[in-house]
């Protein structure tokens, strides 16, 4: 098995995926970034310090649950969940913006900008940046502001400015769009805290290795209470934080099978999805080489999801090597399962998924009734459904 923890190589690249495909003048700044992650991620005062905020603020380790219902209903394999959905800000976000608003105060930065989509990475770094006292901006389409109006309400009473984005598809997509034009006027002073494994070097590998915490706690966490490893690891993939989070620490142990699992929206046969591991083709976006959505001129595609926070027509530079190497299997699951999965998983379990969580609790329910009971599925539950509780509500007509 290829040693991927050797990945990515110092060029960025995963594989022939990732890089830093930016002007020469942005080049320098993201390896200025890369050069002060380097350094202070080795120092005992930076480490010291996150891990007494994952304890104390973010509430780590995050624990492991057997949903026993859900399993008896489902029948077949054993669900368990890692639960990040009982961290501070309610989803896995906070792993790395915590990382982020330091390592942008070791710098000596003004301002730190992001894009949201669900919102969750925006309550996270907001969160974030109040703790470390740095003035934070957050871009968010002006439909996933309509649809994540609990986000939006936090992120205001956590003082940071949030911009609408009215262009194009108002999601996701182009509030990274419109964070990065910002960004860019003044790269010196300001620091841009990707909310995903994705953009340019050394932000995939960076955001990473903050969220290996989720594998790290699940492996060892797992064994000492079951005794073995699970034969299955699960997550949802937007960009893929969370996934990767989780498969990071499971990548050497080749007894256990890994499965993302992307939004299908409205069908596979519909332009609306965004499932980009299983639909798309090699390309550049925003900064580095992916699988993407795009059309025939190598544009980026609309993309839809129920999910706000997986509707990004691009995905993590590492997940597109997995993907080759064959190591992650990357299936989808479209809004009607993701419903379901949602309803079902509040109902037996009193657990309210995110909805993005919820793609993978649909899949891993699909295929737990053909495993054998002795057969276990973990699966990363990345957040909590707070924020999509009312839209559920109005779309099911609760």
């Amino acid at each position: 098995m290829i040693d991927t923890s050797l990945m990515p190589d110092e060029n960025g690249y995963f594989g022939e995926y990732g890089g830093q495909i930016i002007p020469p003048e942005l080049i320098q700044i993201m390896n200025e970034i890369n050069d002060a992650y380097d350094e202070i991620r080795q120092t005992s005062a930076f480490q010291d310090e996150l891990a007494d905020l994952n304890e104390h603020y973010v509430g780590r380790p995050s624990p492991i649950y057997y949903a026993k219902k859900l399993s008896k209903q489902v029948g077949g394999a054993r669900i368990f969940f890692k639960r990040e959905d009982l961290n501070h800000t309610g989803a896995h976000k906070i792993n790395h913006c915590l990382g982020e608003a330091l390592l942008a105060k070791h710098m000596g930065k003004t301002k730190v900008l992001a894009e949201t989509g669900a919102g969750q990475h925006g309550v996270a770094l907001a969160t974030a940046c109040a703790l470390m006292d740095i003035e934070c901006e957050i871009h968010m389409g002006e439909i996933d502001i309509e649809k994540e109006h609990p986000n939006v309400t936090k992120m205001k009473i956590l003082g940071c400015k949030l911009v609408p984005v009215t262009r194009g598809t108002k999601t996701l997509k182009d509030a990274v769009d419109s964070a990065f034009e910002e960004y860019l006027k003044d790269p010196v002073n300001y620091f841009y805290a990707i909310g995903s494994v994705v953009g340019p070097h050394p932000f995939p590998r960076m955001v990473r290795d903050f969220q290996s915490i989720v594998g790290k706690e699940a492996r060892a966490q797992f064994l000492e209470e079951q005794g073995k490893l699970p034969d299955i690891v699960m997550a949802c993939v937007g960009g893929g934080s969370n996934a990767i989070g989780l498969f990071t620490e499971f990548l050497q142990d080749e007894s256990v099978e890994m499965i993302g699992v992307e939004p299908a929206g409205k069908g596979l046969d519909t332009p609306d999805n965004a499932a980009t591991l299983t639909l798309g083709s090699k390309g550049a976006l925003h900064g580095f080489k992916c699988y993407n959505l795009q059309d025939d001129n190598g544009e980026p595609l609309p993309v839809y999801s129920i999910a706000s926070g997986l509707d990004y027509p691009g995905v993590g530079p590492q997940h597109c090597y997995l993907k080759d190497l064959g190591r992650v299997r990357y299936e989808s699951v479209d809004d009607k399962a993701c419903l379901d999965a949602f309803m079902i998983l509040s109902r037996t379990e009193g657990i309210i998924p995110a909805l993005e969580s919820a793609h993978a609790v649909a899949y891993a329910m699909d295929i737990a009734k053909d495993m054998s009971a002795d057969q276990t599925i973990l699966i990363n539950l990345s957040g909590r459904g707070d924020k999509d509780a009312d839209f559920v509500a109005e779309r099911l007509s609760l």
